[in-house]
């Protein structure tokens, strides 16, 4: 009778990771700073994402609360470089257009601005002056901070509503208060809230058209008019709003769409979470580096206990699935930090900048993906070195 061929044991997968968890514990501080690289590398990716898409996701929500369908058309120069003026009823010709749902206007003033007689004229505030329609924040959707708007009864007197910037150079806190446009007092009546679309309105004093036509020598002329039309029509009102402002000399006209300069804004961003994401992917992969210089310290530390198990029988993918392992323990225990460290520096930012916390789960997970594959490259090639040691040889190593 022919006996049966022996064949090696297998190892049960409890068995394996107990193996690999007893080879990390033994030499803990070590486990530690290794998987610290690897946290590292972890947790700048998964914070980088997820400030991005807390930001973009904010910025996206203020888009639209404030609308993407305004468009401005501004004067500009003509063809020999000369300031050109739009037309007196340009807002009117604009309300014209079909789709035209609002449209108004604001005009630049020339006056001086203090905050009183005794400041010398020679030492501006750093603030303009310009002319507004009374239905300007409702085209904007723009709101006041203190007071109230321009309406019908007060456009024609020798009042102000102030941006916040101006509102702040100019020391002013609440409305009442008086300011010197030119050599006349006007009164505060008013504080904007920042206006988004249009940052520009934040450094003004605001004037109805009346007061500044009757008050500060304004000829009437809008400078720039703003419209709102709904989403769809856009881009027809665009290809009509210069010509419709200024036929015949469309060209001197400047349109643009407010929240483009927005959504920039994030396209910029995203330019910048790819290099942060590098800069996380070369962090992890000093990890890596560290993960695997750890494992082939520890095969040399270990060559007597590599041979005893391998004297008493254990084979060598037996030896180079524990070793393996040791690596995919100690990376997936930094993955599991640093996604944690990741997150939890997300919502902190996010929440102190009064943003959504959005952490995408492709960032969770593909960060623990880089990580075990990280792990098992970095284990790869101590546990191919440790499978190799003769038993002889390593038993008899000091």
């Amino acid at each position: 009778m022919t006996g049966s061929a022996l064949k090696p044991a297998r190892l049960a997968g409890a068995d394996i990771l107990r193996s690999g968890a007893v080879g990390l514990h033994v030499r803990r501080a070590r486990v530690v700073l290794s998987a610290l690289g690897i946290a590292i590398g972890i947790a700048t990716m998964v914070a980088v994402v997820g400030l991005s898409s807390s930001s973009r996701a904010d910025l996206m929500g203020r888009l639209d609360r404030l609308g993407t369908n305004l468009l401005t058309a501004e004067a500009g120069k003509d063809a020999l470089g000369r300031d050109v003026k739009l037309p007196k009823n340009a807002e009117a010709m604009v309300e014209r257009i079909g789709p035209v749902q609002r449209a108004t206007a604001i005009a630049q003033v020339d006056a001086r601005i203090r905050r009183s007689d005794v400041v010398p004229e020679d030492q501006p505030a750093g603030v303009t002056a310009q002319a507004a329609r009374t239905d300007l924040l409702t085209t904007l959707n723009a709101r006041t901070a203190e007071g109230r708007w321009l309406d019908r009864a007060n456009e024609q007197l020798p009042v102000t509503v102030l941006g916040a910037v101006a509102a702040q150079r100019l020391g002013i806190t609440q409305p009442g208060e008086k300011i010197m446009m030119n050599d006349r007092y006007v009164v505060v009546v008013g504080i904007l809230r920042p206006v988004e679309l249009v940052p520009n309105l934040d450094r003004v004093a605001l004037v109805g058209f009346p007061a500044a036509q009757k008050y500060l020598g304004f000829d009437g002329h809008p400078t720039t008019v703003l419209e709102r039309s709904p989403d769809v029509a856009v881009e027809d009102v665009r290809a009509v709003l210069a010509r419709t402002v200024m036929p015949g000399n469309e060209q001197s006209v400047k349109v643009s769409r407010p929240s483009d300069a927005l959504a920039a804004k994030a396209a910029a961003d995203q330019g910048l979470t790819s290099l942060m994401l590098g800069l996380g992917a070369v962090a992890l992969l000093v990890g890596g580096v560290g993960v695997a210089n750890t494992m082939v310290i520890s095969v040399l530390e270990r060559r007597q206990e590599i041979g005893l198990r391998r004297a008493l029988g254990a084979t060598k993918g037996a030896i180079r699935l524990q070793f393996v392992t040791e690596s995919l323990l100690l990376s997936a225990l930094g993955g599991l930090a640093g996604a944690a460290l990741g997150a939890a520096a997300t919502a902190a930012f996010a929440m102190g900048q009064g943003w959504a916390v959005v952490v995408p789960p492709w960032s969770l997970g593909g960060g623990m993906a880089a990580t075990l594959l990280i792990g098992a490259l970095a284990g790869l090639y101590p546990a191919i070195r440790a499978s190799r040691l003769h038993p002889t040889v390593a038993l008899h190593a000091t």
